[in-house]
């Protein structure tokens, strides 16, 4: 029987498997679906598939910094408890080095590439998945570079909870720039400066504060300088040049890297599983229900 590409695809987004470990599956059972289902599940290679549908919001990212480039990623799991895996730790650092040296543009596209093991980036993942037995993902990741006389802030926040990777442009004080990674690990800003605050947002933000304040009772006369009072503020909410510095409230965050020579050109951070849906397990409410069917 002709092993088409279609009866390939099928298989894939049946068990998960890779495009070659499919396609040998099919040719070693004569193209019979169900049979190349139990080949893969039997050499533990559709055990992914099963775990599909669960969701993988714990896990951990982390940072490698090789010169002048750097890697931050988030690699997710099901509980916290395989996070502190060895065999799951190995595989972040594993495609933290792939990601570092290969660059790909998205991880849609680094999960086609191949690793130096010959495997697929997904079916190296799908292998740990066999053996860990929760489902993995490589959720995200961005690659970074600098140059001689730039720094890098890595920070790693609780074993990788939280990591931060920021730039700091025109110092090579790597200490600041940690300091600095350390302050956006706690505070967690969405800009660097004012000036990078979306307009609309801004607009959206003076609406809500003109309406509060006139829902106070203050006459409209004083109103338009409450507001703007107030947005400067709200700037100081979200961007970290105008946060008082954690490590010194007497000074903001944008004083303390022009006191060492240079200015944040970058910074991204990533918690575990945020912005995921997080599982809830009630057991109470689990074995009430089991009793129930018995």
């Amino acid at each position: 029987m002709a092993i088409t590409a279609q009866l390939v695809k099928e298989l894939r987004e049946k068990t998960g498997a890779g495009m070659m470990d499919c396609k040998k599956a099919l040719v070693q059972t004569e193209g019979d679906m169900e049979k190349a289902i139990d080949f893969l599940r039997e050499k533990g290679i559709a055990k992914a598939a099963n775990k599909g549908d669960r969701i993988a919001a714990e896990g951990l990212t982390s940072i490698v910094v090789e010169g002048n480039q750097a890697v931050i990623l988030e690699v997710n799991s099901e509980t916290d408890f395989v996070a502190k895996n060895e065999g799951f730790q190995a595989l972040v650092k594993e495609l933290a080095a792939f990601l570092l040296a290969n660059k790909p543009e998205s991880v849609e596209i680094a999960l086609e590439q191949t690793m130096e093991n010959g495997a697929k980036v997904a079916d190296h993942i799908n292998a740990a998945v066999a053996k860990i037995g929760e489902k993995l993902t490589l959720r995200r990741f961005q690659v970074v570079t600098k140059t001689d006389n730039d720094a890098f802030g890595a920070y790693l926040h609780m074993g990788g909870r939280i990591s931060v990777l920021s730039v700091l442009e025109g110092t090579t004080d790597a200490e600041a720039a940690k300091g600095v990674s350390m302050h956006i690990a706690a505070i967690n800003p969405k800009y660097i400066s004012r000036d990078q605050v979306d307009a609309s947002e801004l607009d959206r933000e003076r609406e809500v504060l003109t309406q509060q304040a006139l829902n106070e009772g203050k006459p409209e006369k004083i109103v338009a300088k409450m507001v703007e009072g107030r947005i400067n503020k709200f700037y100081e909410e979200i961007c970290v040049n105008e946060q008082a510095f954690v490590k010194n409230p007497d000074q903001k965050v944008g004083q303390f890297v022009e006191s060492k020579g240079g200015k944040i050109q970058s910074f991204v951070r990533y918690e575990v599983g945020e912005g995921l849906e997080k599982r809830q397990e009630n057991f109470a409410e689990e074995v009430m229900n089991q009793v129930k069917k018995d």
